[in-house]
């Protein structure tokens, strides 16, 4: 294979390595993805209490990434990953462009993906637990919903469980793709948290651990008393 050759693989950016995903966003990342395929096994098998479990440990875990994404490391905040559409456009028009992996955090397009995952799992555990609560006769509040609308948050819990399953698939496919197309592979960093950057580049601020745990302690807070006034 030519060294000029388009498809042959990228050498690694000369540097050092850098860590651009803290622990607690990549804790996030995995147990997140544990609990919704734990949800998906345990509706098909409908085992609907470990169900409900498995839902408000989400919840809490997108509390928690909320709050981080406000006030946590630099990487992780919100701020340093939003993009306009006519960014995330001006990237994707370069999807096949094989290039060296030189962004510090989320990709233009990467960042509205987080956006849209967090979205849908949101929407999701709260009509989850909502629904859990009419059914189990547990929540306080559920009796003060008219029909109609406890009817049409259950249609939104399968109509929400779907996109989220879609935007799943979406997410997984883009990962190849910028692995075969762009010669990027961005699941390493989101393992062992580091990449390999220029010096010119700096490290990104990181939040301290002790910050997490308080974030994490108040998001499930917050889903407890969700679960038992919703």
């Amino acid at each position: 294979m030519k060294p000029d050759d388009p498809a042959a693989p990228l050498a690694p950016p000369a540097g050092r390595p850098v860590t651009v995903w803290d622990a607690p966003t990549r804790l996030f990342h995995w147990l997140a993805v544990v609990l919704v395929a734990v949800a998906y096994v345990t509706a098909r098998l409908n085992w609907m209490d470990w169900h409900a479990r498995a839902g408000e440990m989400l919840l809490a875990l997108v509390f928690f990434r909320l709050l981080w994404g406000c006030c946590g490391s630099e990487t992780a905040r919100f701020r340093s990953f939003m993009a306009s559409p006519a960014a995330a456009w001006r990237h994707l028009r370069h999807l096949f462009r094989r290039e060296a992996d030189l962004q510090v955090g989320h990709n233009p397009a990467g960042g509205w993906m987080v956006l849209l995952l967090l979205a849908l799992l949101l929407g999701e555990t709260l009509s989850g637990l909502y629904i859990n609560n009419d059914i189990a006769n547990e929540g306080p509040l559920s009796e003060w919903v008219p029909a109609p609308l406890a009817n049409a948050i259950s249609a939104l819990h399968a109509l929400l469980w779907d996109a989220l399953l879609a935007a799943v698939a979406l997410h997984v496919l883009a990962i190849a793709l910028y692995a075969t197309a762009k010669g990027q592979n961005l699941l390493r960093p989101m393992l062992t948290g580091r990449k390999l950057l220029p010096a010119r580049i700096p490290a990104p601020r990181r939040a301290p651990v002790a910050l997490a745990l308080l974030m994490l302690a108040a998001g499930a807070a917050a889903a407890a008393l969700l679960a038992a006034y919703l």
